[in-house]
């Protein structure tokens, strides 16, 4: 029984590191896309940071500037993929309107401890990392039939709210929504990752938008962590000035 058992965790821990290596199922022109994709999608959060700088400097960050990054990601799915030139810029334009939106958020984490901006950062990419590389590592179409679940989970999401925005929303409704929609993104890191592996090997390179993919992913887990991180610390400071007061 004892030796059943020990066979058994050996094969287990044997598979486990293996399969850390297994890229096998993934093709060396399909890897040569990733790593194309992975480039452009760290010059696009590069130009998100130009972005919210900018905001900083300016306050341009806004709904225009939204409505404007959704305009220039309209555009760039809309435009044919030979003007690979043509959409690449557009997609650092969308970048940097997406930091510059987010540039409110930014100026308030640098108001209250700027450490918070780099810790959240840091773990988004962490988070973003590891699931990303557990869809690469696992079976192929492994994780796909979850688009579905996260699409009706997005909608719920959606209509949420929409619901708080006309009659007003609690503190636990929006709790709900800040975890609720971080667990939905992170788990959109895993089917995205693999549906652009998937559509890679059906000859579908498009890089630009397998990038933008990623990044509006990326940049949705950093919002909804920063903004988990921002509440903790404003809650503590909070109980700190009425320990303060009692005393």
């Amino acid at each position: 029984m004892d030796a059943f058992f020990g066979s058994q965790s050996t094969s287990r821990s044997r598979w486990s590191y293996d399969s850390l290596k297994n890229f096998h199922q993934i093709s060396p022109v399909v890897q040569a896309h990733l790593k194309q994709v992975y480039l452009t999608l760290c010059c696009a959060l590069i130009a998100c940071g130009i972005g919210s700088y900018l905001h900083i400097l300016w306050n341009i960050g806004g709904l225009l500037t939204t409505f404007a990054c959704l305009g220039s990601m309209a555009w760039l799915m809309s435009t044919p993929s030979y003007q690979e030139q043509k959409r690449v810029s557009l997609l650092m334009t969308a970048s940097v309107l997406q930091g510059a939106s987010i540039g409110p958020l930014i100026e308030l984490a640098i108001d209250i401890d700027s450490s918070l901006i780099i810790t959240a950062f840091v773990g988004t990419a962490i988070s973003f990392g590891c699931f990303s590389a557990a869809a690469m590592v696992a079976k192929r179409r492994e994780y796909l039939y979850l688009a579905g679940l996260l699409s009706s989970g997005l909608s719920i999401l959606f209509w949420l709210q929409f619901a708080s925005s006309i009659f007003g929303g609690s503190a636990s409704v929006f709790k709900f929504e800040l975890y609720f929609g971080l667990l939905l993104f992170v788990g959109y890191v895993v089917v995205d990752t693999q549906n652009i592996i998937e559509r890679a090997h059906v000859g579908d390179l498009d890089y630009v938008k397998h990038a933008l993919e990623l990044f509006t992913d990326f940049v949705s887990i950093f919002v909804r962590i920063l903004i988990i991180m921002l509440k903790n610390s404003m809650e503590k400071e909070n109980e700190k000035k009425k320990k303060k007061r009692r005393e």
